[in-house]
């Protein structure tokens, strides 16, 4: 039970955040609230904390979400007739799961009612009167079935790299692999040097926790396996390709990698060829000479796949490097963590792994660092050096990151990467609006809070003030186009000068002037919704196929 000091800091805290979550809801609740509705929201804000790896969430009555104002609320002003929530909320929700605490605190503002919601338990989505719920942004909805899958699949999830590989022993790993073992583990533990020296093989493979007891795991398998002990870990595969394409996406060399992965990553970055770019940098004459893909990113890249690799899957990992200056890393297997934003923003490891004892292991072999900043640094490197922004895509069991080894605008990078006042999560979502890129609610939230886009779902645009300081005025009237009272002026100005018009007399005149962040469609049903809405208010009337101005 937490003091009151404890729960002003809480309530501060939650008031701070710029927008509502999955795991924060804010009600007024001024003279009550609605039991079924509250009911709804306790189910989605357990199964939220859970997709999200994340405990407590929180609903806070009492307070208005626009501006964050206390309000004050007399939801259930008699204790025991709050309290009572608690089973009254169970009666209705899976394994009868309810609020942790119920908190009731006064402010000058006005009393706030907090309520601790618990995370919904490992593999048991929470329902509320049979149905489940989650949330999109800040919009209550149905847990859809990915999601519910996601949460009931955690019960039987269990770590593969941990796995022993029977008949497998000392012999089916490669001694030059196990030499660069101990190197690494030299690095990363200096003050251990004179007592590795003494161990042998089985004894420092069990205290870098790449084998158990001296037996072996799959995890050494990958990481130190000879390439004929593949086996032991079939169906699933330690394969990498390397796959070099041309600039119309013909292969025109390849090569295939096996265990040992700590040596052939190794080679694998030997074969890329990683060309020396060059450009010239702001007020001097002599240019820029860099690699167009850092050295870090790419190992950082490769041992994410190794890392995260969903290995029941039985894929493999791809590298495929084009001449136009693309590196693109995929592996199989879905992301992890909710999204590559949020990682960028926690910036702290993972809360948990796929293949947790593998991923240990590398850490003590020194292939990955332990505190989950990779990802991160790969988006710094890239912004610092004025190249686009690492691309991610995640979709059907895959993850796939592409690097771009080249300046595509230099002006623009260069001015967007100063300008005042935008950290790196800014830019990463900028990234997305110029890419066309679906934004969630709570990124459209962030952008527009900022004033960073303009225009409406799903159709954003950078807004005024980062198109000035990129000197992209005139992309920027491109993209916002003519507005609905300019339409409505086009059209009734045609109907004066010639009486009459049809709708496609319409779209020739309008369609290259709307907005060219809509498709096709989307301009034909806005020039549509134009003619409707002065049908509507009397200024045009139809006859036949032909619109005419109303007398």
């Amino acid at each position: 039970m937490r003091n009151e000091k404890n729960i002003k800091d809480i309530l501060r805290d939650l008031l701070s955040q710029d927008y509502e979550n999955e795991i924060l809801e804010f009600k007024e609740a001024k003279n009550g609230y609605d039991f079924n509705r509250l009911g709804k929201y306790f189910s989605a804000l357990c199964n939220e904390a859970n997709l999200k790896n994340q405990s407590p969430a929180w609903l806070v009555f009492g307070v208005r979400d626009k501006n964050k104002k206390i309000i004050g609320t007399q939801f259930r002003t008699n204790k025991a007739n709050l309290h009572k929530l608690k089973a009254e909320v169970a009666n209705h929700t899976t394994n009868r799961i309810t609020f942790i605490e119920i908190y009731e605190f006064n402010t000058p503002d006005g009393r706030v009612v907090l309520f601790e919601i618990p995370t919904a338990p490992k593999g048991i989505p929470v329902s509320w009167k049979g149905h489940y719920y989650g949330r999109d942004g800040e919009e209550l909805n149905a847990l859809n079935l990915e999601e519910i899958e996601r949460i009931r699949m955690q019960s039987n999830e269990e770590d593969w790299s941990i796995k022993i590989c029977k008949g497998a022993d000392l012999r089916d790993l490669s001694q030059e692999a196990i030499l660069k073992a101990r190197s690494n583990f030299k690095t990363k533990n200096p003050n251990l040097n004179k007592e590795i020296n003494n161990w042998d093989d089985i004894t420092f493979l069990n205290k870098a926790k790449v084998c158990i007891k001296g037996k072996i795991t799959r995890a050494a398998i990958l990481l130190l396996g000879k390439s004929e002990s593949e086996h032991f870990i079939s169906p699933a595969t330690a394969k990498i390709t390397w796959i070099l394409k041309d600039r119309d996406n013909i292969e025109k060399d390849y090569a295939h990698f096996t265990c040992p992965l700590l040596l052939n990553t190794e080679e694998v970055h030997q074969k890329i060829r990683n060309l020396k770019y060059r450009y010239l940098k702001e007020g001097t004459l002599f240019p820029e000479e860099v690699d167009q893909f850092d050295s870090y990113i790419i190992r950082e890249a490769l041992n994410n796949c190794i890392a995260h690799q969903d290995y029941s899957l039985g894929g493999k990992i791809s590298v495929i490097e084009n001449e136009d200056g693309n590196l693109i890393f995929s592996n199989a297997g879905k992301f992890i963590p909710e999204s590559v934003e949020e990682v960028i923003i926690s910036d702290s490891p993972e809360y948990r792994y796929r293949n947790k004892f593998l991923t240990d292991a590398m850490v003590n072999l020194n292939m990955i660092d332990s505190i989950g900043s990779g990802i991160k640094k790969m988006f710094n490197i890239q912004k610092e050096k004025f190249f686009p922004l690492p691309d991610y895509e995640i979709k059907n069991n895959k993850v796939k990151v592409r690097f771009v080894g080249k300046v595509m605008d230099v002006n623009y990078a260069r001015k967007l990467v100063t300008m005042p006042n935008l950290n790196l999560l800014d830019i990463i979502l900028l990234d997305k609006v110029v890419k066309r890129k679906t934004l969630c609610n709570i990124e459209i939230k962030h952008l527009k809070n900022k004033n960073l886009i303009e225009g409406r779902k799903p159709n954003f645009y950078v807004s005024m003030s980062v198109a000035k300081a990129t000197g992209e005025q005139s992309d920027y009237i491109k993209q916002r186009g003519i507005d609905d009272e300019y339409c409505q002026k086009m059209i009734l100005d045609y109907l004066k000068e010639f009486g009459k018009g049809k709708s496609s007399d319409f779209k020739k005149v309008l369609i290259d002037k709307l907005s060219n962040s809509l498709n096709e469609k989307r301009k034909v049903n806005k020039i549509r919704n134009v003619l409707q809405k002065l049908r509507k208010d009397g200024k045009i009337v139809i006859k036949g196929k032909y619109w005419k101005i109303a007398i």
